[in-house]
């Protein structure tokens, strides 16, 4: 038998309890984001960019991705057709409601049957998706293109994936809320045993890389127009 002192056994138990408490604490329900909770100076930052032009694309709906080919011309119309330097270009993807799922990465579309909770099918396979089908590159993962020419469909100026985009300077927003509730509907329609905010601090860790959390969406759109100045578009 280990011989433990009553000295040894209160810190034991003070660890432990210490311990219970970060877990039940980080699985309470957190609905609203406070200023401290997310990073709201790399926001400030992106609302306070420089560029010449700056638009923020508003998408709700998946509407199989269309939107990300609309990203691609703006960046292509304003860059070839108005001769803006890219530099002088910024574009966000500010995606909640069913879009906000295409922040996050393949673990998260698997576990949680995503697609078929978004109706979301694969081409490959013609069921629905097990992966985030928006996010590659067929250029990756050296991110190599076969043309320059943009013009051509195997250039980076014709590729309208997540990764692609992002190459190309593109932000995409993940919406907190939007997560939140979105746990609460897999939860609803796939039986699911956990808290919803186990599910959404698992999805949180799943983001795809590049996209920034923002503590509400439509709260964040409202401060890129009004203090960023970004032009609105939604499609």
């Amino acid at each position: 038998m280990t011989n433990l002192t009553r000295r040894a056994f209160v810190g034991q138990a003070a660890a432990g309890l210490a311990t219970l408490s970060a877990a039940t604490t980080s699985a309470a329900p957190q609905m609203v984001y406070k200023k401290t909770d997310w990073k709201i100076a790399e926001f400030e930052q992106l609302a306070k960019n420089k560029a010449r032009v700056k638009q923020v694309y508003d998408e709700i709906q998946i509407g199989g991705g269309r939107f990300l080919n609309n990203i691609k011309n703006s960046l292509n119309g304003l860059h070839f057709g108005f001769d803006i330097p890219v530099e002088q270009i910024k574009i966000v993807g500010a995606l909640h409601g069913p879009a906000n799922m295409l922040n996050f990465d393949d673990y998260v579309w698997q576990k949680y049957r995503v697609g078929e909770f978004l109706k979301v099918d694969d081409p490959k396979s013609g069921q629905p998706a097990t992966r985030n089908i928006f996010f590659p590159s067929k250029a990756a993962p050296e991110m190599r293109y076969s043309s320059q020419d943009p013009n051509d469909e195997n250039s980076q100026f014709q590729d309208a994936s997540i990764q692609g985009l992002q190459g190309r300077g593109v932000r995409f927003l993940c919406c907190h809320t939007a997560t939140e509730e979105q746990s609460r509907l897999l939860i609803k329609q796939f039986g699911l045993t956990q808290k919803p905010e186990e599910i959404v601090i698992d999805m949180m860790a799943h983001t795809v890389p590049g996209v920034l959390v923002v503590a509400s969406m439509v709260a964040a759109i409202a401060l890129l127009q009004s203090e960023g100045h970004y032009t609105y578009i939604t499609v």
